[in-house]
């Protein structure tokens, strides 16, 4: 029973961590790979674009906007935000 109760608890703090993940949608025109830092409720982690194609990338956290920092500065974006990266700088659609 308190295998249960353990592995019910590991489960739902499972889910929720994956509840909690942060989605931007990207278009990259650039020929070129970034890894951007990304802060977040105080923290900062990394982020990867592709080159050249679309794609969406999850960050884990909780907040509701994060700031990437970016060739031309650091630069505000919502979840579930839609972005275009060219020549490093990002545009938010």
């Amino acid at each position: 029973m308190k295998i249960k109760i353990i592995l019910s608890s590991l489960a739902f703090l499972f889910i929720a961590n994956i509840a909690s993940a942060f989605t931007i949608k990207y278009y990259n025109k650039d020929s070129k790979n970034y890894t951007m830092e990304v802060k977040s409720n105080g923290s900062t982690q990394k982020v990867e674009f592709n080159s050249s194609t679309s794609g969406a990338t999850s960050i884990q956290t909780s907040a509701s906007e994060v700031e990437i920092k970016t060739a031309c500065g650091w630069v505000k974006v919502k979840n579930d935000a839609k972005i275009t990266i060219k020549d490093g700088c990002i545009k938010v659609e």
